[in-house]
């Protein structure tokens, strides 16, 4: 079954808020909602196919877009590749030009809208941001709770709370005071033993390598309303990441780091290789800068995690 090429767009506002379209009951998928595009014609580019099918559909030409995910799956009936792009600026206003209904929605909302399947890792793209801060070690707990503070002001929007120093109790008391810093501003992942899940309801939860491993053939531990992640070092663990139906994940390291002195670098080619057909969004950490943001895009990551190059000092 030969593989169907969508070009699809995730079109934002100057808002930040995002244009669905609903699927007609007759097609496939019918009375779903949509991120819009179609079909690439033989000898079309990607990009091409999108600027036709957008003018198309919606009445509008993009004028500034980047590639954001691109994800492949499997129906019963056939086998879809969404090649999907963040359009940032168009011209025109946007109308159901095939009388299609459209809705503008906030990242937050998008949730509420139900997708084909295969939309479901371009949903979690589009609700993440580009840059994932990751607390250092080291730091006391008021020096963590000052940090996060600061860092919420320079508008990060994900963030892990890193702290394998750490006792227990102190660890859960400032995962407390942390997840009331970032309520309505961030969202916040923490780490640790799936029992305490329990009591940090509004937190996201990021498995290490190792709780993968053991955890992955269970399946993903609770429902998709949370965010969960993992870190990840490897095709091996790509694949079990997707088999425990994660949200995201970060892949490392790729470059050298001052922190994993004896890790062996994947460097920037072998992790476009390793993302190639992996379907969920990827953080790249390690050696990497906010500067590599749009190097991480061009290798088909969501963006990049850092923890001393993103803390503020």
């Amino acid at each position: 079954m030969k593989r169907i090429h969508v070009a699809a767009a995730v079109i934002r506002g100057e808002d930040g808020q995002i244009l669905l379209a609903k699927r007609a009951e007759a097609q496939h998928q019918g009375g779903l909602w949509e991120f819009p595009g179609g079909k690439v014609e033989a000898g079309e580019t990607v990009q091409t196919a999108l600027a036709r099918e957008l003018e198309e559909e919606l009445g509008i030409r993009p004028s500034a877009a980047r590639s954001l995910i691109q994800v492949r799956h499997d129906y019963s009936d056939k086998q879809v590749l969404l090649d999907v792009w963040e359009v940032s600026v168009f011209t025109g206003e946007p109308h159901g030009a095939e009388g299609q209904p459209l809705a503008w929605v906030s990242p937050r909302q998008l949730g509420d809208y139900e997708f084909p399947a295969a939309n479901r890792p371009i949903v979690a793209a589009a609700r993440l941001p580009e840059r994932y801060l990751i607390t250092p070690e080291g730091l006391s707990g008021p020096e963590l709770l000052r940090g996060i503070q600061t860092a919420l002001k320079n508008g990060i929007r994900l963030l892990q709370l890193r702290a394998p120093a750490m006792f227990d109790a102190q660890y859960r008391d400032i995962a407390v005071d942390a997840l009331g810093l970032c309520a309505g501003k961030a969202q916040l992942m923490l780490k640790g033993p799936l029992e305490w899940l329990g009591d940090f309801p509004a937190a996201g939860w990021h498995l290490t390598a190792r709780q993968l491993r053991e955890l992955s053939a269970a399946g993903r531990p609770f429902p998709r309303e949370r965010w969960l992640a993992a870190s990840c070092h490897s095709a091996d663990e790509l694949a079990l990441a997707a088999q425990m139906g994660v949200d995201f994940i970060t892949l490392s390291p790729v470059q050298a780091t001052h922190t994993h002195p004896d890790a062996q670098p994947l460097g920037w080619e072998q992790v476009a290789g390793l993302l190639q057909g992996f379907n969920q969004p990827a953080y790249l950490l390690g050696g990497v800068t906010p500067g590599d943001v749009a190097r991480a895009w061009q290798v088909g990551a969501q963006g990049v995690a850092g923890i001393r190059a993103f803390w503020p000092e």
